[in-house]
This record gives C-alpha cells, structure tokens and sequence, in this order.
C-alpha cells in the first residue's frame, strides 16, 4: 500500500522538522478496498479510505455542502461522491471537481504492520 500526504507526497514530507506525531488508527484491512471507515481523532471525524488499487487517504468526514457522511460515498479510482447530493472529490487534493466546497485533507500512510497511520 502506498502511503499519502495532503501535499501529494509518498511518505513523510521532505524538508520539514519531524515533529509529526503518529496515530495509530487500526488495521488497513479493517478498511475493505473501495470503501471508507470513520474514525475519531483528537475530538475530529476523519474518512480514511482505501483505494481498491490499495492506496490510502483521509479528509473530513462530512461534506462541507451539507454534512453528508462521506464515508458512505462511493468511490472509484480516487473520485468521491458524497452519497447525498453526488456532490465530487478528489480525494488525493480535496479538491471539489464541480464547484468550490473542497475536502479539508491529512496525511495518512500505512506502516510496515499494516496499520493505518495518522500524521498529527
């Protein structure tokens, strides 16, 4: 599985001080491929999703039009649709691919034991 960052890069950011703090989040495999999972962080709801190609990348977990659980949305390659209003994300950017409502990203990756990493 291949890890990513809000910023478009595999693995940790270069140049930046390592000060991020991993959060262990579970297993990947609890995230069945082409689904998402919710999970609670810091007082904060994060859709981690898994790409049937095996990536992985988390956003928000509502949709900023009308708080959609975006978990339930379907996914194909790494387009997003929110399942209540069809509303479209790239989930690697946040991006909004019709209108300007984007994703609030965070870097996320998978370790060496398979577990789901949050970069705080």
């Amino acid at each position: 599985m291949t890890a990513h960052s809000e910023t478009g890069h595999s693995g940790t950011q270069q140049g930046a001080t390592n000060l991020m703090t991993e959060i262990k989040l579970g297993p990947a495999a609890n995230i069945p491929a082409g689904q998402g999972r919710v999970y609670e962080v810091e007082g904060e709801r994060i859709a981690v999703f898994r790409t049937r190609g095996g990536d992985v990348y988390a956003v928000q977990a509502e949709c900023p039009h009308r708080g959609g659980p975006l978990a339930d949305g379907l996914l194909g390659g790494t387009t997003l649709i929110c399942p209540l209003h069809s509303l479209k994300f790239d989930i690697k950017t946040g991006a909004a691919l019709f209108g300007d409502c984007g994703l609030k990203t965070f870097p996320v990756a998978v370790d060496a034991s398979g577990q789901v990493v949050l970069l705080r």
